[in-house]
């Protein structure tokens, strides 16, 4: 039988700061001798537990989706800017030859 360790709440969240202060949660789990897929499951409940004590508003504000209307001009925005970053892309190219 495995032999499963409990860990406490200030040590897991001491280590998911490790590992946003880090980048990488491999050091972080060798350095405390744990695995780095417990880590991740730590994290992903974290943040499940973070929308849960998320106001009303504030889950309001995340879950937007904008109107058919104001979808389409996102759309036509997008397009633009892509087609005025095309025309700089071209301008750098042609300096610099």
């Amino acid at each position: 039988m495995v032999k499963r360790n409990r860990y406490s709440k200030e040590f897991k969240t001491e280590v998911l700061r490790e590992v946003r202060e880090v980048g990488n949660a491999v050091p972080v789990a060798k350095k405390h001798g744990i695995s780095v897929g417990l880590i991740y499951r730590w994290g992903k409940q974290s943040e499940h537990k973070a929308w849960g004590q998320a106001s009303d508003e504030a889950k309001k504000i995340a879950e937007y989706l904008p109107s058919p209307k104001e979808f389409r001009e996102l759309e036509e925005e997008n397009g633009r800017l892509k087609s005025i970053l095309g025309e700089k892309d071209l301008e750098i190219a042609i300096y610099q030859d």
